[in-house]
């Protein structure tokens, strides 16, 4: 008994030793990571934000960028938090079903508004705010008759632009995507803007999101032709098609970047033009061999056996090819693929080379899709300093052509001179997409 009541002892004792140092290796308890569970804001912003969308709801374009703006983000790694602090928000459809701005202004103390007014004087008679949101994208809106959803985004520009002539004074506007579906009401808001001297900003994320490889063509290259194979819906991805088009093709001269004509083809016509060499076969090869969403196989038959979507009737299968003569003579397409790509590449032959160059507008997937934060970082840089971080006049040009190749649509694919298309400005000496990796590992 002496002897096991020893042993007990000892091996208990043994045990509590083994126990203790155990406990005192053992790993304190993780703490939540930026990744995870972002740090709270410190300190107040100093500028305030009116918001003024057609719908916010779960990855719609205003969940996008003004989530950031409330939400923060990360950048290189960092929690990085706006200096802007939403402070007013109209939401045309604010009873979409998912509406999440009525929880979102109880969290974080904004206030909805009935009217874009409201929004921008927050409730009082004066422009109260620093800068303007304009998010004319997602809802509930019908299609005419050439396949354009008909966002309200002239209509609610002219909200704005009454607050400003009303208080004597304006600030920077962001306008998502192109400024309207009709190019003449598109280039009544970018006259207001430069007749009332505020800075306007438009345009999609594809001009400024990543490329793989980072192609950046040199200002002044001399391009011999150039194409963009792409993918989507007819109207609502065709402006990214021709934005991602433009943003390239505009390096090759200052000045003038209008077009003369524009033709829309679709089916086996768009074959038979290839074949005829109104496009170019090797520059869709170029392009298609930076595409990781490739399908196999053949491209006319992945495209014939493309299903369509319901309640999508601007989903079409492809090939509908958008070919676009410049002023000075370069000749461009847009194809959209649905059936064979799901995304957007680039193909130029360039005067001197000897291969055609590419690239991939790479777009990081939903619930983050990234692109948008790249947008969003150019949006913060213009309301800070009233400078547009890319041509307005960009926007207007690829807006234009793609209600003009529109028109030519409906009017039996017939060519289309479009001497309204005469846009003169200079592109940007760094055409400002981001560089590196999007993702950080911690």
């Amino acid at each position: 008994m002496p002897l096991s009541r020893r042993r007990f002892v000892q091996s208990n004792a043994a045990g509590l030793l083994a126990a203790s140092q155990a406990s005192a290796q053992e790993p304190a308890a993780p703490r939540p990571g930026p990744r995870s569970r972002p740090p709270e804001r410190e300190g107040k912003p100093r500028r305030l934000l009116a918001v003024v969308t057609t719908a916010y709801h779960y990855l719609s374009h205003a969940y996008h960028i003004t989530g950031r703006f409330l939400h923060g983000y990360l950048r290189n790694g960092r929690m990085y938090y706006p200096d802007w602090n939403v402070a007013g928000m109209h939401v045309e459809q604010q009873k979409h079903r998912g509406d999440l701005s009525r929880d979102l202004a109880k969290e974080y103390g904004f206030t909805l508004f009935d009217t874009v007014a409201g929004a921008l004087t927050l409730g009082g008679q004066r422009l109260a705010v620093d800068g303007v949101l304009l998010i004319g994208e997602h809802g509930d809106y019908p299609y005419n008759d050439k396949g354009q959803k008909l966002y309200p985004r002239y209509e609610l520009f002219q909200r704005i632009v009454e607050v400003f002539e009303k208080s004597g004074r304006s600030v920077p506007v962001f306008c998502d995507k192109h400024l309207y579906y009709d190019r003449k009401r598109a280039r009544e808001m970018y006259g207001a803007a430069r007749k009332m001297g505020f800075p306007l900003m438009a345009g999609s994320s594809l001009p400024i999101t990543w490329r793989r490889p980072e192609l950046e063509l040199p200002l002044n290259c001399r391009i011999r032709e150039a194409l963009v194979a792409s993918r989507g819906e007819l109207e609502i991805y065709g402006i990214h098609a021709l934005e991602a088009l433009q943003c390239m093709v505009e390096r090759r001269t200052r000045g003038q970047q209008g077009v003369r004509a524009v033709r829309c083809l679709e089916d086996d016509a768009v074959w038979k033009a290839g074949d005829a060499g109104e496009w170019s076969w090797e520059l869709l090869e170029h392009a298609l061999g930076r595409s990781p969403s490739l399908n196999v196989g053949d491209i006319r038959r992945n495209c014939r056996h493309f299903e369509l979507i319901p309640g999508r009737p601007t989903m079409l299968r492809g090939p509908i090819a958008f070919l676009i003569e410049y002023r000075d003579g370069l000749r461009a397409t847009a194809i959209n693929l649905n059936g064979h790509v799901d995304d957007t590449t680039f193909a130029a032959r360039l005067e001197g080379e000897k291969r055609p160059v590419s690239t991939l507008f790479y777009l990081p997937p939903p619930p983050g899709a990234s692109f948008l934060q790249a947008l969003t970082m150019k949006i913060e840089e213009f309301l800070e300093t009233g400078r547009p971080q890319v041509p307005v006049e960009r926007t207007l040009l690829t807006g234009g052509i793609l209600d003009c190749v529109l028109d030519a649509r409906v009017r039996q694919h017939r060519r289309l001179d479009t001497p309204d298309l005469d846009v003169s400005y200079d592109p940007p000496r760094d055409s400002g997409f981001i560089r590196g990796d999007y993702t950080h590992p911690a």
